[in-house]
């Protein structure tokens, strides 16, 4: 594939991938907490809600090994990770467009197919040419974690002064920023070298510590899933404005940022990483679950450093460690899958326990997070997990 030519606009590798990532997030930061509360303005209830939000962790088992594979085949990181990109404007276009149940998640399905690869290519691409360069993941992927907390107050303004069928727009205009940050980024250059014999993409799956891992990711980011869906519909049932969920979202993204600034001082193997990710969203979901006061919910959103941001560490740091030459992109895809087939089966049963249980649904979730620690304390017993 011939290279396309980036803008750079003066930027070094790292600056650059910086933009990207800050589009990603700025653009998660707006979809995450108040997508559901469009779809709700759109008429949908919660059941339906919980199956448009699965549609995307299901779509993305056929289009993210398809995409990482052909990466990986055409050693074209950078031209997938643009091409994805731009797909996705026109199918969030599509999104805003549509109405009723069925035209919305046929629409949000069409548009995954072109978003959800878009993160897996980007952190191959990430650990490829940072590591090529001397430089941590974490000092450079924080900005897209200080992106997002942006995304998320505005959205929140947003939410407080413009009707809820209007939120989309906001998603729409972030969708192409990731698509203008795309075409910014520089070649991988040598640090995009692939292996002249690869072994076959199912070998990973033959590995049972590589197995493990996958799980114990999958179940600890997966008991985010109410958190995910439905934060904002319950804290705003119990009386929160749009501002005061934008600022406890935002709170436990900042708790993540300064987690991964320290990250490359860590000497944690990333099996130990993914269980001290349990520990903290078991301790997370089962507070969670009681409906805590609201002096309580600051430190508990300040847990989001261990549920998700140590997990995403260990992860990365086992892939980045174990993955075969020639199959960075394909392994990022086979981690990809997995988190989404199982968040997708945890967002679909949120959405029907939020309908019965309200709140009392984090302990499901706590479940998950216990659930995905044993992964990890399996994946450390077999002592192959080298340090972060």
């Amino acid at each position: 594939m011939r290279p396309l030519p980036p803008m750079g606009f003066g930027l070094g590798f790292s600056g650059r991938l910086a933009w990207l990532y800050a589009a990603i997030f700025i653009t998660g930061g707006f979809q995450l907490p108040f997508f559901p509360v469009w779809l709700k303005a759109k008429g949908l209830d919660a059941g339906e809600i919980g199956l448009v939000l699965a549609a995307p962790m299901i779509v993305r088992v056929l289009a993210i090994p398809v995409a990482t594979r052909a990466a990986d085949r055409r050693d074209a990181l950078r031209e997938a990770i643009v091409v994805a990109s731009c797909l996705s404007v026109f199918g969030y276009l599509l999104v805003g467009l549509a109405d009723g149940f069925l035209a919305i998640i046929a629409a949000f399905a069409l548009a995954s197919i072109a978003y959800t690869p878009i993160m897996p290519l980007t952190e191959t691409y990430a650990l490829k040419g940072l590591a090529a360069r001397g430089r941590a993941y974490g000092p450079v992927r924080l900005w897209g974690s200080a992106a997002f907390i942006g995304g998320t107050f505005l959205a929140g303004f947003a939410a407080d002064v413009m009707p809820a069928r209007n939120l989309i727009w906001p998603i729409l205009a972030g969708t192409a920023i990731v698509a203008l940050s795309a075409l910014m980024l520089a070649p991988l250059g040598a640090a995009g070298a692939r292996a002249e014999h690869p072994p076959p993409p199912k070998a990973l799956l033959r590995d049972p510590v590589f197995l493990a891992v996958l799980a114990a990711a999958s179940l600890i980011q997966a008991s985010h899933a109410f958190y995910y869906g439905f934060s904002a519909l319950a804290w705003g049932a119990q009386g929160y404005d749009g501002t005061a969920i934008a600022a406890l979202w935002g709170l436990g993204v900042v708790a993540e940022i300064v987690l991964f600034a320290y990250s490359g001082r860590l000497r944690l193997s990333p099996a130990m990483l993914l269980m001290l990710g349990a520990l903290g969203g078991a301790l997370r979901w089962t507070a969670m679950a009681f409906d805590p006061p609201a002096l309580a919910l600051p430190f508990l959103q300040l847990l989001h450093a261990l549920s998700f941001g140590a997990s995403h560490l260990g992860a990365l740091a086992f892939l980045q460690r174990h993955a075969p030459p020639g199959q960075s992109a394909t392994a990022q895809g086979y981690l990809a899958i997995a988190m989404g087939a199982v968040m997708a089966a945890a967002t679909g049963l949120s959405g029907m326990l939020f309908e019965i249980f309200g709140s009392l649904s984090y302990a499901a979730m706590a479940l998950a997070a216990i659930a995905g620690g044993a992964g990890g304390l399996i994946a450390h017993r077999a002592g192959r997990v080298a340090t972060l």
